[in-house]
């Protein structure tokens, strides 16, 4: 198949990843890698001020130029490595705009999904809901929106007898509107957590937990502090190695007892230092080692 004939297509159904949807991928299979990126954002470039992010009407003459040539640059980068990851995934904000923020919402969704279905097919594109993919205080609606063109908004799969969650962390900065969804989700955590048989256990969220320290105070980026030691605690109890996540446009990180929380800055807009690019996670039967490169740095192998 050519890259102009290839369409985004979703890859989730009935909580589970299809790619890796079989048995044989429970199994321990060798080491292998995978890429970790975070906030597209399409969008969010033209709209920030340096402080804040502006509200946009109907009538902008917005554009997300520097979003689509960043990620498509990624997926070049990506495409050309030997051998393949195992997959690559966004850890959410896909696009900026809300799904009250029309005409701008379709146009996003329509030009990510554009340039996700340039990425090699043999590289299975994992998508994560993101507060600007679901909303700051999600609705039923907000939620299925984004359920329709890029998957579920939380599932679980094995890869190489990994085991594999994805969050909808959401759920733990607002969830007033959609209360018997987040009691669905935490049912469906407890079931998915129970199972022992992997050789490690990743977590995959947009909004971390926390930036720097597993005890500081409660701001933007980060969750409150009980929910946060709770959660933490019970990732930590059933043997979570490492938790994935985006949000802050900024690399940083700690550690909860012996679990790290790994904070991966965007692809899109930086608000610190660094450069647009992703992490590479090397995943081996004792350890799971990742770095971050700068898009043009990336290397063609990382086993």
């Amino acid at each position: 198949m050519t890259e102009e004939n290839r369409t985004f297509k979703i890859q989730t159904a009935n909580r589970r990843f299809l790619p890796f949807d079989s048995e044989k991928e429970k199994e321990w299979q060798g080491p292998f890698f995978f890429v970790q990126g975070a906030d597209c954002q399409l969008g969010l470039t033209y709209r920030w001020t340096g402080t804040t992010r502006v509200a946009c009407n109907p009538d902008m003459s917005m554009n997300w130029d520097v979003e689509m040539k960043a990620t498509r640059a990624v997926i070049e980068k990506l495409n050309q490595m030997e051998p393949k990851p195992k997959f690559f995934i966004v850890c959410g904000d896909i696009v900026d705009a809300f799904d009250f923020e029309e005409p701008f919402r379709s146009r996003q969704e329509k030009d990510i999904k554009q340039i996700f279905s340039e990425l090699d097919p043999s590289i299975p594109l994992v998508c994560v809901c993101g507060n600007h993919d679901v909303g700051d205080e999600p609705t039923r609606s907000s939620i299925q929106r984004y359920v329709d063109n890029f998957g579920d908004d939380y599932f679980d799969f094995y890869c190489g007898g990994v085991h594999c969650i994805v969050l909808n962390s959401q759920f733990y900065t607002h969830s007033a509107n959609v209360e018997d969804l987040k009691l669905q989700h935490e049912q469906w955590l407890d079931e998915v957590l129970k199972d022992k048989q992997s050789k490690h256990i990743i977590i995959f969220q947009h909004i971390p937990w926390f930036l720097k320290s597993y005890d500081e105070e409660k701001d933007y980026f980060n969750v409150e502090i009980n929910t946060r030691l709770k959660m933490l605690e019970k990732f930590h109890s059933a043997g979570v190695k490492k938790i994935f996540c985006g949000h802050y446009h900024r690399n940083t990180g700690g550690t909860y007892k012996s679990m790290e929380q790994v904070v991966t800055t965007a692809i899109g807009l930086q608000l610190g230092k660094d450069q647009s690019g992703v992490r590479l996670v090397r995943v081996t039967e004792n350890d799971i080692e990742h770095q971050y490169f700068p898009t043009e740095d990336l290397p063609k192998n990382f086993l």
